[in-house]
């Protein structure tokens, strides 16, 4: 390690520095000091080297970026937008202060798509690199999974299943195009939060970031609501992204709805409701648990405990 925390530390401050008012103490003392006068939405994430990314497929600005992207997105899911970022990191202290820097830079830029501010954290070293981020938002009405309701549509932000699209294309040595732009969005995520915040505003009734695959998630929302979530199949590939994408499974004799049904971290929102933006995938209906998601095979989901 050439380098002590102290200068990290120094380092990430000159990074993350605000002049927003709202924040009286920033990184460098024993917690941050913001003014709130609203409802807050809450939530963190931990991201470990070798199950949620992999230095030998990202540099490090990428993985800054994607972690960072699953926090806000869980906020822009719950109606809210997003503030403060609370980063906690353990390193090996074999990185070099070059990479911890891009890895910095990665967060600010994704924080900084949406308007959120870094504003402290923790730092330590371990046997493998752990990085763990609390957003908090403000929210004015909370939308939870609970609020579905028969007589709904459905809807999502965008077509799921480009990021495991890429992680299957992850082993090619050589990658066309298409190839290569599903590789960046497992790598790095495109997240419209835009899209989210629209949903929220036209009106939706539950919302989600699907970032564990629509198969599951969309099971959370019937459940939590005590309703059918009933899914069209067909008007999946009314998107326009649809045909490259399964161009792309078939090229590799992989069945695209195991991509855009159970695949993960895409972080597009799922939302019920009537009249939203976004893409229309079907209705709310009387009943429980889901229908319309149906795959060759029996769905290979993301899941943290095998």
């Amino acid at each position: 390690m050439e380098f002590d925390e102290a200068e990290v530390i120094g380092v990430l401050a000159e990074i993350f520095a605000t002049s927003d008012s709202a924040v009286i103490v920033g990184i460098g003392d024993d917690g941050a000091v913001v003014k709130t006068s609203h409802s807050s939405v809450i939530t963190t994430d931990m991201a470990v080297e070798g199950t949620h990314f992999n230095t030998a497929w990202s540099g490090a600005f990428d993985i800054g970026r994607k972690i960072t992207a699953a926090n806000l997105a869980d906020v822009f899911a719950m109606g809210g937008r997003p503030s403060y970022l609370v980063v906690a990191v353990t390193l090996t202290g074999d990185e070099s202060l070059d990479w911890i820097s891009d890895l910095a830079h990665g967060i600010l830029h994704e924080a900084k798509s949406c308007g959120a501010i870094v504003v402290g954290g923790d730092l330590t070293r371990g046997a493998i690199k752990v990085i763990a981020i609390t957003a908090v938002g403000k929210v004015e009405k909370a939308i939870t999974r609970s609020g579905a309701s028969a007589g709904d549509s459905i809807y999502l932000s965008s077509l799921p299943g480009w990021s495991a699209a890429g992680l299957a294309m992850m082993a090619n040595e050589n990658c066309d195009d298409l190839e290569a732009y599903a590789i960046e969005q497992f790598c790095a995520p495109t997240v419209d939060y835009s899209a989210a915040a629209a949903l929220a505003d036209a009106g939706a009734t539950s919302m989600c970031d699907i970032s564990d695959a629509l198969v599951i998630q969309a099971q959370q929302v019937a459940q939590a609501s005590g309703v059918n979530l009933s899914f069209d199949k067909q008007a999946f590939t009314s998107h326009p992204e649809f045909v490259a994408l399964n161009e792309l499974a078939n090229k590799h004799g992989i069945d695209v709805w195991q991509w855009i049904f159970a695949g993960g971290e895409d972080h597009v929102f799922l939302a019920t409701g009537k009249d939203l933006p976004g893409m229309c995938v079907g209705h709310v209906i009387e009943g429980s648990g889901v229908a319309g998601l149906d795959m060759k095979k029996a769905p290979e989901t993301w899941r943290h405990f095998n």
